[in-house]
Formats: structure tokens, sequence, C-alpha cells
């Protein structure tokens, strides 16, 4: 089973925020196939469905970034999913808006929702898609920049790498990952 973990903070408070990009993902494709997140367990709402023959768990942690890893890693013991099987979605001020990156391991880059899965998992070899949002000019604090909206010039940019990163989900469960690396990056 693919484990489709899309970072973010709950509310409506941080709904269009940068840091909820991974959530967005989940979100459209949610809507693309007309799901819905139907469990709430492990402090997570999330799904469980099958796309082109494969189970797929689409997740959002409802424990706030930095503290995501405290839900992905209940629901992957609790699955039985293998860590082969788990990527992660999320925002990164190191790529300009709309630039999407997949990796098949790494560092958390100074990600606090990284850090803390790498942390409750006690490895960096999991998939990710990293989506860029930029980084603020000054004197925008990082966190007051995450957790604002994009501006109109970025909203176009974002909305197509929302589109290809989960166009890249779902090229996942035909392909192998560096076949889908292959194609997005």
């Amino acid at each position: 089973m693919k484990c489709i973990v899309g970072l973010g903070n709950p509310g409506l408070k941080y709904e269009k925020t940068r840091h909820n990009i991974g959530f967005m993902v989940i979100d459209e494709l949610l809507k693309r196939h007309q799901w819905k997140l139907d469990k709430d367990k492990f402090r997570a709402l999330y799904t469980i469905e099958t796309y082109n023959g494969e189970k797929m768990m689409l997740v959002k942690p409802q424990t706030y970034m930095n503290l995501s890893g405290e839900a992905v890693r209940p629901l992957l013991e609790y699955y039985d999913a293998d860590i082969d099987d788990l990527l992660v979605i999320y925002d990164d001020l190191d790529l300009p808006p709309g630039k999407i990156r997949l990796r098949q391991k790494g560092g958390h880059g100074g990600h606090n929702g990284i850090r803390n899965i790498i942390d409750q998992l006690d490895t960096k070899s999991f998939k990710r898609i990293r989506i860029g949002v930029g980084k603020p000019e000054q004197p925008l604090s990082v966190v007051d920049y995450v957790l604002g909206e994009f501006s109109a010039k970025e909203q176009p940019l974002i909305e197509e790498s929302i589109v290809k990163a989960a166009d890249a989900c779902e090229e996942w469960t035909t392909k192998s990952f560096p076949e889908v690396m292959n194609i997005f990056n």
C-alpha cells in the first residue's frame, strides 16, 4: 500500500498558507477521484482507496507541522506499511514558487515537519516531493512567510505545481519511484 502524506497545519486559519501545500496536493487527489478523508485516527485524517489496482492511503496529519511524525509513525505501524511505500509532500523554501523536486531520501533541510518524521521513524530513507514556495524578503521572518498566503503572482505557479505533484503520486502507482523522478524532476 502506498502511503502519501501531505504536510500542513489543521484549521481554516492555515488552509491557504505556504506551509499547507502538502495538504493542497492531498486535496487535489481527493477532488480528482471524488474521494473523502473518512478516517480519523492516530491524530490524522486519512482514507484508503484503490487507484490503478494499487491501494493508496492519503493522509493529512492533524498534529500541526512540527509534530507530523507523531501521526505518520503510528499509521505506518498500525497498517504494517513499509517505509519504502511512504511518500511525504511538503513546502520548500529553497525552491522557487511552483518548482517541484522528487527525492528518494535526504535530510530535513531545516524543515521541522520532516525533522520530526525522521526522528519518529529513525530513518532519512523515505520518498519526498518538495514543492517550492520561495524565500521571504526581509524583514519578513520565515515563520510569518510560511504561514502567509501565496501572492496573486505566485498563485498560477503554485496551482500548476500542485497538479504536477498529484500527477507524480498517480504515476507512482504504476512506475518505480526513480522512473517518476525522471519524469517530474
